[in-house]
């Protein structure tokens, strides 16, 4: 177990994964009753009821009914811990069967919808997404299965890249306002249709943000024949299949 003073004064570690590949193992004689894998799990569960900003090792340590000092055996830090808890959500997104190259449009559909899934669960993952290096286990995982799927679509290496930036970027952009709204909504004990419909009677009686509104008003058509979420599907459907389209005719022009 690594000292306070220690932890304060060492430089910033790259990733808890390589700590462990370079031989740092925790010590033998652990608490009784705990593991990494429960505290983990605890830490999910906490960061998905109260956020990131709330989250700390002394709550953990409470919510665990064990000292901080206890935890501390099994982690070095709190980023190590919430590194740890970012592989878990990755842990949860399903890869889809990549081995036959002509389904890669129902193997991105598949990894999409779990992956935005798995944002919206946890909102707070998308802010630690980039900021570590993500090369746990499940993240890995994760790449390698989208990586394959890009390589089935016959794209170029170069296409492969933009395809994968593309898809991603909108998953992840979808997924984190998404998840967001939702956890706003749970903050002001409203559906999300009831903070949709409160909303929209605040901006229709300010004159200046009505106007704007209005203009588009046809881009709405749609939305009062469908709840917020079945609106959010649709919207995510057709954008992921805007996507495989632009894939499918950036494949046909390098093969043409």
């Amino acid at each position: 177990m690594v000292s306070a003073a220690d932890r304060a004064k060492g430089p910033a570690r790259s990733s808890v994964w390589l700590d462990e590949q370079r031989g740092r193992t925790r010590k033998q004689a652990q608490p009784a009753g705990l593991d990494r894998a429960k505290i983990v799990d605890a830490t999910v569960r906490l960061l998905d009821s109260e956020g990131a900003a709330r989250f700390s090792m002394r709550r953990l340590a409470a919510e665990l009914e064990v000292t901080a000092m206890s935890v501390y055996w099994y982690v070095d830090t709190k980023d190590d811990l919430l590194e740890l808890a970012l592989d878990a959500v990755f842990a949860t997104v399903r890869a889809p069967d990549v081995s036959t190259p002509g389904e890669w449009r129902e193997q991105l559909r598949a990894l999409a919808v779990s992956y935005r899934a798995a944002l919206v669960r946890h909102p707070w993952a998308s802010s630690l997404i980039g900021t570590f290096l993500n090369i746990g286990p499940h993240s890995i995982a994760f790449a390698l299965s989208t990586q394959q799927v890009m390589r089935n679509t016959g794209l170029s290496p170069r296409g492969q890249r933009g395809a994968l930036a593309a898809v991603l970027q909108f998953i992840y952009g979808f997924g984190t306002h998404e998840g967001h709204f939702i956890q706003r909504c749970d903050a002001a004990g409203m559906s999300q249709d009831e903070f949709i419909r409160e909303a929209m009677v605040t901006v229709n009686e300010e004159p200046g943000l009505k106007e704007s509104f209005e203009t588009m008003a046809y881009l709405n058509e749609t939305r009062s024949e469908n709840t917020v979420s079945q609106q959010q599907d649709q919207d995510f459907d057709c954008a992921l299949e805007l996507l495989v389209a632009g894939i499918e005719a950036m494949a046909a022009r390098e093969r043409a």
